[in-house]
């Protein structure tokens, strides 16, 4: 779940998504030690918020670099051949 208080983002650049979800996570890991439920919750919505948009703009980055998500693995000796 997002934070609803969280505006629009798309104008952070990837850095700042990056910068912000560490800072986050380090209070993140405060709020565990110190055992509070409702700013655990609340910094948990807020990272998610982040998290989602630093995913959108990789996203984008890999569809403009055309980059394939798949990997093809051929044993040794088959590279070459055409076994298809």
């Amino acid at each position: 779940m997002q934070h609803p208080f969280i505006g629009d983002l798309s104008d952070k650049s990837m850095e700042d998504l990056s910068n912000t979800i560490s800072d986050l996570t380090k209070k993140l890991s405060f709020a565990y030690r110190m055992q509070n439920g409702p700013m655990i919750h609340q910094i948990g919505m807020v990272i998610e918020s982040y998290k989602s948009e630093y995913n959108k703009k990789m996203d984008e980055m890999f569809k403009k670099q055309n980059l394939q998500s798949s990997v093809k693995v051929q044993k040794e000796g088959e590279v070459g051949s055409k076994n298809s």
